[in-house]
């Protein structure tokens, strides 16, 4: 195989993709720091009991394995943020009060999951520590709507779900953990024929909450049908409650509920979403989600509330139209002393200035020479810039 043959879903990034993804980078690290947010950068690689704790089977699949030479030990490669920055709330910065966390790095995956995926992320997130109100849920709400629209993304949807409608359903239950995962497999996949098989011999009302559930998805009206149609409890009222005030809350967005949505469940322990762009011919590209993750802490001996979002970088650039090419000044390359101090002048001032190096006429493809050095005759042959 040649050796410039990269893994398969593994790429370069050119430069005309490159700089419009750090063009991204530096607009949503800005947002989030307007927010409150304080930038964390975590390690690419730890002890991989260190990643994985608490994240469940998903993520381990997801991780790189390798074994450390100093110590001999496990290490794995980052497949996901989130547990190092709960690591860094829990024991770096151990702060009584909320504490906003954003950060912004590669993650790495050992298999994609959905066609012409990258295994080489570019994550960014942003996460609030310490509160366990709503107010901290619309808060992250707001500013993951403001990053994708900073982005340059105008037309959103808000698709929002709470794993505590069917914890409300089945927690009452000593379901077998085989019969458990069944039935979130086949609520996730929207089977109703299989939850009748799956729940065969569960209470009347179990059985009629559990194939009713498939069914609840739409607009902001679900949640008063979820009412009518599932099991009443407290746990299910404070559900469907926070997900109708965050609803009505988020502004400039459409809104829908999908409560049988169970993506993330062993790992969300409340309210989780996902925010779409809608592309002009209809179609719905996921492009950032989040949610409620109030156990994240807890293996590292610091039970804290937290919700939060990332977002790809590398699946956002693809979504948004390319931005304009940097102005720059193109100049002559030579020693002349003169020449040389205008050059450093311009780039001390913040301008851009490309030298066409000897040989070689103006290659470069990525800046927009608009301008150019040149001597001025009339003036004693100072260097000055011309519009070109």
């Amino acid at each position: 195989m040649s050796a410039w043959v990269l893994p398969d879903h593994i790429a370069d990034v050119l430069p005309s993709e490159a700089r419009h993804i750090e063009e991204l980078r530096r607009g949503l690290l800005d947002t989030a720091r307007r927010y409150g947010y304080e930038l964390v950068m975590p390690p690419l690689v730890e002890h991989l009991e260190s990643l994985l704790t608490g994240t469940g089977e998903t993520l381990d699949l997801m991780t790189f394995k390798l074994v450390d030479q100093l110590s001999g030990r496990t290490l794995g490669l980052r497949a996901d943020s989130t547990p190092q920055v709960a690591r860094i709330d829990a024991h770096l910065l151990n702060r009584q009060g909320v504490a906003r966390l954003s950060y912004c790095g590669p993650v790495v995956h050992t298999r994609i999951d959905r066609p012409f995926a990258s295994r080489e992320p570019l994550q960014f997130g942003a996460e609030i520590y310490g509160h366990s109100g709503l107010e901290a849920d619309l808060e992250v709400l707001e500013l993951a709507q403001a990053s994708l629209r900073g982005a340059g993304i105008q037309r959103l949807l808000l698709d929002l779900a709470d794993v505590r409608v069917i914890d409300a359903v089945l927690s009452p239950l000593a379901l077998e953990p085989a019969q458990n995962q069944a039935i979130h497999a086949a609520l996730a996949a929207k089977d109703v024929a299989e939850l009748r098989v799956l729940s065969h011999g569960l209470p009347a009302d179990v059985q009629a909450s559990l194939c009713a559930l498939p069914g609840l998805f739409g607009g902001v009206a679900v949640l008063e049908e979820a009412r009518r149609v599932l099991k009443p409890s407290a746990e299910l009222s404070e559900a469907l409650d926070s997900l109708g005030w965050l609803a009505a809350q988020v502004q400039g967005v459409d809104v829908s509920i999908d409560l049988a949505d169970l993506r993330g469940y062993a790992y969300y322990t409340g309210m989780r979403f996902a925010m779409f762009s809608q592309t002009e011919s209809g179609e719905a590209v996921e492009l950032a989600r989040g949610g409620r993750y109030d156990e994240v802490g807890a293996v590292f001996g610091r039970k804290r509330p937290a919700v939060g979002f990332s977002l790809d970088l590398k699946e956002l650039v693809t979504t948004v139209a390319p931005r304009p090419l940097e102005a720059a000044v193109r100049a002559p390359w030579g020693m002349d002393a003169g020449l040389r101090a205008a050059i450093a002048q311009l780039r001390a001032n913040g301008q851009t200035v490309v030298c066409a190096l000897p040989g070689h006429g103006h290659e470069v493809d990525e800046f927009l020479c608009d301008r150019e050095l040149v001597q001025d005759p009339a003036n004693s042959g100072a260097w000055i810039v011309k519009t070109l």
